[in-house]
């Protein structure tokens, strides 16, 4: 029953009431109850709005690509989003520094040249799939990069072009690849020496005793030269596994820079090298190891000596001025080393004369020890050396 119709029934029921009060007192009670039973016969009103009354909220507007932008902003990496033509929708601000900052709407080949990303990057915008491929930036340093491009599909159809910076990963897989050959090689020719040795003392030489006391002689000397190798690279090999451990060590270094000096004072003699110390007479205290300090203290003194032996002297010297670094410095009056030299000295394996390297029984490493070790102690190798006035080796801590 609509309330419409209700309204219908309730005037009805009050001409019909007024009739029966008007008809006598009986009549007058019957009508009383037909209007206490109004409520229970009508039905209840309820409060409705109109449906058009009713809107629906409006959506909010909001920028497609604004959780992306805010998403890759921090990324280390740069990132690129692109449209569908390769034009640049944003670039993070890894990605500027990178390559250079590109304005929006610029096609990506502004700053990207490299051809193997381009074709990468055309055939992702073709096709639609995935792609990936590794590239090197030349300027301003050599950078490589493993690029990769996906498409990105929601409220925004782009692409997103990132750029993972893989250099150090490369440079570590070519220093090894170079490790592996420089030690092979540096093995191989004792190796090779020992077996002919070997192979003549067993055939035309078994009963020549002067042979045997030669050859035994120098397979001697190349035994000797591979135990130094394997020493070294055990050495290399321990200093890499502690190499962010720092000593905490208090070490004097004025004595034990004169007890290495004297250690190498017979070395010096057979040589013709007189070793000068300049060691305040305080004592000078550094974080440090003993041992490994020695070690390097060792080999650049020992360097200096055989490669600066012309010079006839080598100076060390230890200084620990007031508001300035502990220094050790270990200079030669030798032929000095050219400049082109000095950047590798402290390679694996390198050397900037071999035969005069392997004629002082050098492996190759002394230097290589020295840098880790000194890494390890929080120190600085600074070499200095000019062709003709020798060179100066300085342990700056």
């Amino acid at each position: 029953m609509t309330w419409r119709r209700g309204i219908h029934l309730l005037t009805g029921l009050a001409a019909f009431i007024l009739v029966l009060a008007m008809s006598g007192p009986i009549w007058a009670a019957v009508a009383g109850g037909v209007v206490a039973l109004a409520p229970i016969l009508l039905p209840e009103r309820r409060s409705v709005a109109p449906a058009a009354d009713i809107i629906p909220p409006a959506p909010p507007e909001t920028d497609p690509l604004g959780m992306v932008r805010s998403a890759f902003a921090n990324f280390d990496s740069p990132v690129f989003l692109l449209d569908d033509e390769g034009n640049v929708l944003y670039q993070n601000p890894a990605a500027a520094h990178a390559f250079g900052s590109v304005q929006n709407g610029q096609h990506v080949s502004a700053r990207i040249r490299q051809p193997a990303a381009l074709d990468m990057i055309r055939e992702a915008l073709a096709t639609g799939k995935s792609g990936s491929v590794e590239i090197v930036t030349p300027m301003p340093a050599e950078n490589v990069y493993m690029a990769r491009i996906v498409r990105a599909v929601g409220n925004a159809d782009f692409f997103v072009l990132i750029f993972r910076d893989i250099s150090e990963t490369r440079r570590i897989d070519r220093m090894r690849t170079d490790f592996v050959a420089n030690a092979s090689h540096e093995l191989r020719t004792p190796l090779a020496s020992l077996r002919g040795f070997i192979e003549t003392l067993q055939g035309p030489a078994r009963n020549d005793q002067r042979a045997h006391e030669k050859f035994l002689g120098i397979m001697a000397e190349q035994v000797t030269r591979m135990s130094r190798l394997v020493d070294d690279l055990m050495s290399l090999s321990r200093l890499e596994l502690k190499a962010k451990v720092a000593p905490d060590v208090a070490v004097d270094l004025a004595p034990l820079i004169g007890s290495v000096c004297d250690a190498l004072a017979p070395l010096a003699d057979d040589l013709g090298v007189e070793i000068i110390q300049n060691v305040p007479d305080e004592p000078v205290l550094v974080a440090g190891d003993r041992d490994e300090l020695t070690q390097v203290f060792e080999n650049l003194i020992e360097n200096a000596c055989k490669y600066g032996q012309e010079g006839k002297r080598v100076e060390v010297t230890l200084s620990a001025s007031k508001g300035h670094p502990v220094e050790v410095s270990v200079r030669d009056h030798g032929p000095g080393i050219p400049e082109e030299h000095v950047p590798r000295l402290t390679e694996r394996f390198y050397r900037v004369n071999v035969e005069s390297s392997l004629s002082k029984k050098g492996t190759g490493l002394g230097l290589a020890i020295v840098k880790h070790i000194l890494t390890r102690h929080r120190a600085r190798l600074v070499i200095r050396s000019e062709v003709g006035d020798g060179s100066t080796f300085t342990v700056r801590f």
